[in-house]
């Protein structure tokens, strides 16, 4: 069994001074853990949106919904203010929703290619979301908190830090089930972070398929 330590480690901030701090590091692998996480948000998803069909049914039958559920992938190129870095990533959503506007999207993001000193993070999301329908186009808005496992260079620690989320993008319907996700834009903030509040951004494209 992996054995967690605390350490204390003393870094070059690329944001300004560099204070002394405190984390834990962990020996078990990450994967299952980022799996582990995902499904959780997942599960947290369809618990509101279960709730959401079900305030729909006894409301006026003209204002019912009906729940439906979608996952996809995406890649995106991310930019943080740590360093100025520039890196890719991928990542993973479920969006549950109504036929109304109001939805829930959970996504967790990997970014972690095209990294440099070993400097890589990974956030997990949940939150509203806001979308219209023009046609096959289906532009959307969305608010997400949830937390961010940050590694610094070279290994010396790891963080794990609040991140609050706004964002919005497009979605295009390709077939009954498949939509192409266009275009996806998001801007993280890091408010507490060990150099200062951090902002990262990042542009994305994927696929979502329609399970329900």
């Amino acid at each position: 069994m992996g054995c967690v330590q605390k350490m204390v480690y003393s870094l070059e901030n690329p944001m300004g001074n560099s204070p002394d701090f405190v984390v834990q590091r962990s020996e078990k692998p990450r994967f299952p853990q980022r799996v582990n996480v995902f499904f959780e948000l997942l599960a947290l998803a369809l618990l509101l949106a279960s709730a959401s069909v079900f305030h729909a049914q006894v409301v006026p039958a003209g204002r019912q919904g009906t729940l439906k559920l979608s996952a996809g992938v995406i890649g995106s190129g991310d930019t943080f203010q740590y360093g100025s870095r520039k890196m890719l990533g991928v990542g993973g959503f479920v969006d549950a929703e109504t036929t109304g506007h109001f939805g829930i999207e959970a996504e967790g993001r990997w970014v972690e290619f095209h990294q440099t000193a070993n400097v890589h993070a990974e956030t997990y999301s949940i939150g509203g979301r806001y979308h219209l329908g023009f046609g096959r186009w289906q532009p959307y808005a969305k608010g997400l908190v949830g937390f961010a496992n940050f590694n610094y260079p070279y290994n010396y620690a790891q963080g794990r830090y609040l991140v609050i989320t706004a964002g919005g993008g497009v979605d295009f319907h390709l077939t009954h089930r498949i939509y192409l996700r266009a275009a996806d834009f998001e801007y993280q903030n890091w408010p507490g972070f060990t150099y200062g509040s951090m902002n990262t951004m990042n542009a994305s494209v994927g696929l979502k398929v329609r399970i329900f």
